[in-house]
C-alpha cells in the first residue's frame, strides 16, 4: 500500500486527534501518504481532503475534538452514496481507509467492507457503549470533565441543603452515570439498564435525611428518563429544594487525558499496521489493556454492550 486514508464521523471525543497523528506518523516511517477526509463520509462524498505530513498532525495531541471536523451523513446511508464514495477512493488511488466513531460510523465502515474496501475502525464514543472493546476513545476525558463539575455542584448543593440531579451523557448506557457516581460518591446512580423505583429511592433519601445529611447528589443517565420529572418527584415527596444540571456537550470537550491520548496512539498506529499486513474488516480495541481486533460484522451486529458487572455490583454497594 502507499496510500491511505482517514476520517472522523459522528459525535466527537477527545483523543481522536490523538489516533489520527497516530496514524499518520505510523504511515510516514512506512513511507505511505495519508490523507484525511474533512467532515467525516460528508466529505469523502466531496473528495475534500487534506494530506497529513508531519507537519500537519504537529500540535494537534493536546486538543479536544477532531481537527479533520466531523459530520453525519444521510447520503452516505445510501446505496449510490456508498458507490459514489468508493468511486472518490478509487480515483484518489487510496488503498485502505481508518474510520474513528461510534455505532453508525462504523456500520458505514462495515458498508464499505462489504463492498469490498479495506477498512478498519476505531471506537470513538465517550458513553462506551461499543462492543468488544473495554474501552472507547473520548471515555475517560468525558468522565473527567464530569468529577470536576460534579465536585463543583457538591459544594453548592452542601452549602444550600438541596438535592442535585446531574444528567450525563449515556442514551443506551449507564457507564458514565454509574463510574462518575461512584467516583464522586453520590448517593444514586439512574442508569437506563436498571429501571428506578422513585419512591424507594425517595424513602433512602428520607432515611438519609433523618441520619443529618442535608444534601444528595444523583447522578443520571440522559437516557433512563425525564430528570426535570423526577427532581419534581423528590421534592413533592421528601420536601428537598431539588435542581437539575445537565451538562451535555461540555463532556465532550476539552484537553485529552493521558490515557485517552495513549490510547487514540494506540488505536492509530495499531490500524495502519493492520492495513500494512493486509488485515482489513475489522476494529481495533482494548481488552485487559492489550490491543484486539474484531470484525466489523460482529461489532456492528453483535448486539448492545453490557455494563461489566464488577463495576454494577459495585455501583450497588457504594451508590444505589
Amino acid at each position: 500500500m502507499k496510500r491511505l486514508a482517514i476520517l472522523t464521523s459522528g459525535g466527537d471525543c477527545s483523543g481522536m486527534n490523538a489516533a489520527i497523528r497516530a496514524a499518520a506518523r505510523t504511515a510516514i516511517a512506512n513511507e505511505v501518504e495519508m490523507i484525511g477526509y474533512r467532515k467525516g463520509y460528508a466529505g469523502l462524498l466531496k473528495n475534500d481532503y487534506i494530506v497529513l505530513d508531519s507537519l500537519a498532525v504537529s500540535g494537534v495531541l493536546q486538543r479536544g475534538g477532531t481537527f479533520l471536523q466531523s459530520a453525519r451523513s444521510a447520503e452516505f446511508r445510501t446505496e449510490e452514496g456508498r458507490k459514489r464514495a468508493l468511486d472518490n477512493l478509487m480515483k484518489e488511488k487510496v488503498e485502505g481507509l481508518i474510520v474513528i466513531g461510534g455505532d453508525g460510523s462504523l456500520t458505514g465502515a462495515l458498508a464499505l467492507d462489504k463492498l469490498g474496501f479495506p477498512v478498519i475502525g476505531i471506537p470513538g464514543s465517550i458513553d462506551n457503549d461499543i462492543p468488544y472493546t473495554d474501552m472507547s476513545l473520548g471515555v475517560d476525558t468525558a468522565l473527567n470533565n464530569i468529577l470536576y463539575a460534579v465536585d463543583c455542584i457538591k459544594d453548592t448543593a452542601s452549602s444550600h441543603d438541596r438535592a442535585f440531579i446531574v444528567e450525563v451523557m449515556g442514551r443506551n448506557s449507564g457507564y458514565l452515570a454509574s463510574t462518575a457516581a461512584i467516583a464522586t460518591g453520590a448517593e444514586f446512580a439512574i442508569i437506563p439498564e436498571v429501571e428506578l423505583d422513585l419512591s424507594e429511592m425517595c424513602h433512602q433519601l428520607r432515611q438519609r435525611y433523618e441520619e443529618g445529611r442535608t444534601n444528595a447528589l444523583i447522578i443520571m443517565a440522559e437516557g433512563a428518563g425525564h430528570a426535570a420529572t423526577i427532581a419534581e418527584g423528590i421534592k413533592h415527596a421528601i420536601g428537598f429544594e431539588t435542581r437539575v444540571t445537565v451538562l451535555g456537550h461540555y463532556q465532550r470537550g476539552g484537553a485529552p487525558t493521558v490515557f485517552d491520548r495513549l490510547l487514540g496512539s494506540r488505536f492509530g498506529k495499531k490500524s495502519v499496521e493492520l492495513l500494512l499486513s493486509g488485515t482489513k474488516g475489522v476494529m481495533v480495541g482494548l481488552a485487559a489493556n492489550a490491543l484486539t481486533s474484531t470484525l466489523l460484522e460482529m461489532v456492528v451486529n453483535g448486539g448492545q454492550k453490557r455494563l461489566n458487572q464488577d463495576l454494577m455490583q459495585m455501583a450497588d454497594i457504594l451508590v444505589i
